[in-house]
């Protein structure tokens, strides 16, 4: 679901990732995310604390803290995502674009990442960013990872 679907509310999507493969440190300057590990098990660093997160567990990344993840499985892992206010989604379709045809132009990245609203792919410097919200790892139903 898109934003348009839901009145800006929020943006709802499932983004699959290859063994190794996951975003590099980056911003959203005005989106909250959940992600909710649906397949795989996964490491996140967000606010500069990492993390393994496992099948089953949900984990808050807040607006203007810094954040990535890795999928560190064998097989494909499988994140479902909900992004409030709705939008983020628009960053995703730009970058299918970008990397359609080979690895992606590192400063047409981090133009795309401008326009939607994210902080290049690095927090600034002397930005340490805390964590909101519950615990990195929380499993569906509220109980720690």
């Amino acid at each position: 679901m898109n934003k348009e679907d839901t009145g800006g509310l929020y943006s709802f999507y499932q983004i699959t990732t290859q063994p190794g493969s996951g975003p590099p440190l980056h911003i959203h300057e005005t989106a909250d995310e959940a992600f909710f590990v649906n397949a795989g098990t996964y490491e996140f660093e967000v606010g500069g604390v990492t993390e393994v997160i496992p099948t089953g567990t949900v984990i808050f990344g807040p607006r203007g803290v810094p954040h990535r993840f890795r999928n560190i499985g064998e097989e494909p892992g499988q994140l479902l995502v909900i992004a409030t206010p709705g939008g983020v989604e628009n960053f995703f379709i730009g970058l299918s674009k970008l990397v359609a045809d080979g690895p992606p132009d590192w400063d047409k990245m981090a133009e795309l990442a401008r326009s939607n609203e994210m902080q290049g792919f690095r927090p600034p410097p002397g930005t340490h960013g805390g964590l909101g919200g519950p615990p990195l790892g929380v499993r569906a139903g509220g109980s720690r990872a």
